[in-house]
């Protein structure tokens, strides 16, 4: 997060779940980590992050069915070549690492993804497990385009743009009660999470693959 409104961190997500996310249909997100990302695989150390749209590897098979019509309409708005419009913003409200099937289940219509899809990743790699991420999702007063540039690209999920963005007055998609009681129901079905409101003071407790630190 930076001190001036403004924030550089993104996170990549196909475009069809960053639009469920604006909706207020998911407020969850389930990750691994990519191609390109060090063994540990994903890890979370931002409060607050931009969400990336991306439009590559969406597969209608990993998508929950209920969000497969919208596929197409996400495909219809995606911007030129060489171009990203960034048009919201995520502030971390819990994280998990999750090791079981059954608890997934349980959330499974946060998430935006398929079943068999949330088993591959939970089966990915070496270790049993994923993480779960609750955000509080905002829309910009004005959605930005920004470069495309090189280093942006490829199979990861955390990028730093070039420039920040404005978020100080980002609307939330949902409104405070009706997103507590979401989260409330996250909460019961995983448990204590590892953090809440993700801060400096707490994401330094937490280690890369999901863990405590001792």
């Amino acid at each position: 997060m930076n001190d001036d409104g403004r924030e550089r961190i993104a996170l990549k997500e196909w475009a069809v779940l960053v639009d469920a996310m604006a909706d207020g249909a998911l407020i969850a997100l389930v990750r691994k980590g990519g191609i390109r990302e060090q063994r540990a695989g994903f890890s979370v150390h931002h409060d607050r992050f931009l969400l990336y749209p991306t439009f590559f590897h969406e597969k209608t098979d990993e998508l929950a069915p209920r969000f497969v019509p919208a596929l197409a309409a996400a495909t219809r708005r995606q911007p030129p070549a060489g171009r990203v419009r960034i048009a919201h913003v995520a502030s971390v409200a819990a994280l998990w690492w999750v090791d079981s099937l059954d608890a997934l289940r349980a959330v499974e219509g946060e998430v935006g993804l398929a079943w068999p899809a949330i088993a591959s990743r939970f089966r990915y790699r070496d270790r049993l497990g994923v993480h779960v991420i609750a955000v509080r999702v905002a829309t910009l007063p004005t959605a930005v385009e920004v470069p495309e540039t090189p280093r942006y690209r490829g199979c990861v999920s955390w990028v730093a743009l070039d420039d920040g963005v404005a978020v100080a007055d980002a609307r939330p998609v949902l409104d405070d009660t009706v997103f507590a009681a979401r989260l409330a129901t996250l909460r019961y079905a995983l448990g204590d999470p590892l953090a809440s409101a993700l801060g400096a003071d707490v994401a330094s407790d937490v280690a890369p693959g999901g863990e405590k630190r001792a």
